[in-house]
């Protein structure tokens, strides 16, 4: 049997993993509690707090006084699995996500009536799975874990009342790892082998916004995040606890990969004083993935061999997200918030694996926000998430065979402060 240990850049756990969270893909939602209770219906037109700085950096021109907002979410998931499993037997227990924290921070300050400067600390994609060593899926993902961590500093523009502009570059810390089991030879005595892949990367992108008030009860915004581009270099190390040509050798490793760039727009509408009504739409380009392929730089004697080009095809293509919302003025303290998001699934039914075994989705959210003084608000949110039953039906002629239906759902919660000063 062979142990085998690879280390080496996070690009294949970005790639690879399956993301039981809030939005297509590996990316995450969860950047602005207030915009969490109407299903980020409006993220790039409401500017209601200092997570602007994600959801339109233009909308900093719309806050008047300096102000710091914090706050986090959690992701409880949760996923009934069925069907025949691996032919090399194994449980299908579906608990492979554990509770996910997702965090932000932001700060905004006015520097006149023109220009405004800001700062934002978030987490735009991320996941967790974990099958277990005894998981019919272990020989086909095992574990994945990724975070990106994303610093943007900020600064708006307003043109004047109706239109204003808004830039952020932003710097990009990328880490994780990726878990396998190696299935083991027909050896009497013999174990599962591992393959394990860690590393973490740092990148600049960009975040760009547009607010205009069409009209006194009506704003529409538009944001573009830029694609990421990760040039990600590691070593490749082998280890064998039996005698072969890997044993002890470490080997130089290249990836590269794209986090998709999006566009969002939207409206915001005013009703009148209690009603306010949200829309918007979110195309992201995750066509970009269509495969992940980590080149490791072996000796002459190893050209050729299984661990020379490590490659698994993605063949995702482009979404769309979907949502409306609303909030009502209850008093000068109290707003409540609800909203409804579909949200399209960029994998395909043929290159499906369990790392990614999600679907189309809908999501129902609620939230409110409470403001005991001028000075300070405090917002809260709960979304549920359920997906459309996908199924996963892969063959390989090292891994064996795995098919399953998998039947996706997930909690999220979530609270911020706000202070002015």
């Amino acid at each position: 049997m062979k142990r085998v240990m690879l280390k080496t850049s996070l690009g294949m756990a970005v790639a690879f993993a399956s993301t039981q969270l809030f939005a297509a893909g590996f990316a995450l939602n969860e950047q602005s509690v207030s915009g969490m209770g109407t299903g980020f219906a409006g993220r790039s037109s409401s500017a209601e707090d200092a997570s602007t700085v994600y959801g339109n950096p233009a909308g900093m021109s719309r806050i008047k006084r300096q102000q710091v907002t914090v706050g986090g979410a959690a992701v409880i998931a949760k996923s009934d699995i069925s069907g025949p499993g691996s032919n090399f037997g194994g449980e299908t227990d579906g608990d492979m996500v554990p509770v996910v924290g997702v965090p932000m921070g932001y700060y905004v300050r006015p520097i006149d009536d023109h220009w405004s400067v800001g700062f934002g600390v978030y987490v735009p994609f991320g996941l967790v799975t974990d099958y277990g060593s005894d998981d019919a899926a272990r020989y086909w993902g095992k574990k994945s874990h990724v975070e990106v961590v994303t610093f943007q500093p900020t600064v708006s523009y307003a043109f004047n009342d109706r239109v204003s502009i808004g830039f952020g570059p932003t710097i990009n810390r990328i880490r994780g790892e990726l878990g396998s089991s190696l299935l083991s030879p027909p050896v009497p005595g013999t174990t599962d082998g591992e393959v394990k892949i860690k590393g973490d990367d740092t990148a600049v992108g960009y975040n760009v916004g547009l607010l205009v008030q069409a009209t006194d009860r009506t704003r529409v915004g538009l944001t573009y995040h830029s694609m990421v581009d990760y040039k990600l270099e590691g070593k490749t190390r082998v280890s064998t606890p039996l005698i072969g040509p890997f044993n002890g050798n470490k080997f130089d490793a290249s990836l590269k990969i794209k986090t998709p760039e999006s566009v969002d727009l939207s409206v915001t509408h005013e009703l009148d004083d209690e009603w306010t009504l949200y829309a918007g739409s979110t195309w992201t380009r995750w066509s970009r993935l269509k495969d992940i392929t980590v080149q490791n730089d072996v000796p002459g004697p190893l050209v050729g061999s299984a661990f020379e080009t490590i490659k698994e095809d993605q063949n995702w293509h482009d979404t769309w997200a979907h949502a409306i919302g609303a909030s009502y003025k209850v008093n000068k303290e109290w707003v409540l918030r609800t909203g409804f998001t579909v949200d399209q699934s960029p994998t395909n039914n043929h290159d499906r694996s369990p790392r990614i075994p999600t679907g189309d989705r809908k999501i129902f959210s609620v939230g409110a926000g409470w403001s005991p003084t001028e000075d300070m608000t405090v917002d809260v949110a709960y979304s549920y998430l359920w997906e459309e039953d996908t199924k996963v039906n892969q063959v390989s002629a090292t891994k064996g065979s795995y098919q399953a239906k998998y039947e996706n759902s997930a909690h999220g919660v979530g609270a911020s402060l706000t202070y002015r000063f």
